[in-house]
């Protein structure tokens, strides 16, 4: 089912101010508790939440800028905002990470001043747990419901928050039985996790930016449906890449060199139709209709157009005075020659013997023009 621009944003915003109100009451009972509590772990858990706070005004942004229609500036609409937002955030991710890590080094370097933490910290981590994934799931949930790899980023991000916690649980637990090193340890697991998410969103989305290709499966899903369609002969030049929540695909596709030009449009909206009614994520399909394999038949790309080739044509045919009556003409450039039909009306044949002495006069006539490679002389 196809998601409104107008539905996309609301429901972004929606679960992303539920995020904001829980991240921020997380972050400040968990930053408190960590200082008040003397729990490094749970200090540090609390800075994540705060980073939790500037990713979810990110979404927000992204998604107010990435809901905007296509306009003169942006005609393939603004997705793109989307996958910036994710990448900033991974790359926030990833600083995060290193602060932490650092701070929790400096203290292992002097475990001395580490100090073993209240017991109300267990709870605020408990509860931190419970929170961050019961926030994960409702996220996840609308991510898959709109297709947003950004709120998905942003689901994974609290699902990272949870798993944090429960290190910063275990890393509390450890201490109260004479492990108060545990703490600072289960600081730096708590930086490293954050930091392979942040990579993580950072490399997947640096790839769109550069669009890369959609997965190989769906490549092939996708030059199956199109080879399923009739009159399709062959295809190649498949291309593929995101923007946001969409995917674009162009792709050139072989048709009899016989078809009209309204049948070859015909069977590019078909094919075009079929991969945006199969695929929820493709929106955009660019199909270029060929009478040929244009990767491996000669270019006839220098060869001269219509108008220049009819006037030295002409020029041929009224030396003859049967032939200046050609009056049907049909043109296939075809393997870097052109291929000449051309059309007779009957009223101007004496006989009907002279039929094939004209059909050779118009053979060796046509052929006086360069590039012309077969031709046909009908009669009507």
């Amino acid at each position: 089912m196809e998601i409104s621009i107008e539905q996309r944003k609301k429901e972004t915003n929606r679960i992303t101010l539920w995020g904001v109100a829980v991240n921020l009451f997380l972050a400040v009972i968990k930053t408190v508790g960590g200082i008040m509590g003397q729990s490094q772990a749970l200090l540090a858990d609390g800075i994540h939440s705060l980073s939790d706070l500037a990713s979810d005004a990110m979404v927000l942004v992204a998604a107010k800028h990435a809901g905007e229609d296509a306009d003169e500036d942006h005609p393939y609409g603004h997705g793109r905002y989307e996958t910036l937002a994710t990448v900033a955030l991974g790359i926030l991710l990833m600083g995060v990470a290193g602060g932490i890590a650092y701070d929790a080094i400096l203290r292992l370097e002097n475990p001395e001043d580490i100090a073993i933490p209240a017991s109300f910290t267990l709870i605020i981590a408990a509860i931190s747990i419970l929170s961050n994934e019961a926030l994960y799931h409702a996220t996840r949930a609308v991510a898959h419901k709109i297709r947003s790899p950004l709120l998905e980023a942003n689901a994974w991000h609290h699902r990272s928050d949870a798993v944090s916690s429960i290190v910063v649980l275990f890393g509390i637990g450890a201490t109260f039985i004479g492990y108060p090193l545990v703490d600072a340890i289960a600081a730096i697991i708590v930086a490293l996790m954050i930091g392979k998410i942040g990579l993580d969103l950072s490399r997947q989305s640096v790839q769109e930016l550069v669009d890369t290709a959609l997965e190989p499966e769906m490549v092939e899903q996708i030059k199956n449906t199109i080879l399923d369609i009739d009159d399709v002969r062959e295809l190649h030049l498949l291309r593929s890449r995101r923007m946001g929540h969409n995917a674009l695909v162009d792709v050139h596709i072989q048709v009899s060199p016989k078809l009209s030009v309204s049948e070859g449009h015909h069977i590019s909206e078909s094919v075009e139709t079929a991969l945006i009614e199969k695929f929820d994520e493709v929106n955009d399909v660019t199909v270029h209709i060929d009478p040929e394999d244009d990767e491996s038949a000669a270019s006839c790309k220098n060869l001269p157009l219509r108008s220049e080739l009819l006037l030295a044509l002409n020029q041929e045919w009224s030396k003859h005075e049967t032939l200046k009556n050609i009056d049907d003409i049909t043109l296939h450039y075809l393997d870097g020659h052109i291929s000449v039909e051309a059309g007779l009306p009957y009223k101007f044949l004496n006989k009907i013997e002279d039929v094939p002495s004209l059909q050779k006069e118009f053979y060796e006539a046509t052929k006086q023009v360069g590039s012309v490679g077969e031709c046909k002389l009908q009669f009507y």
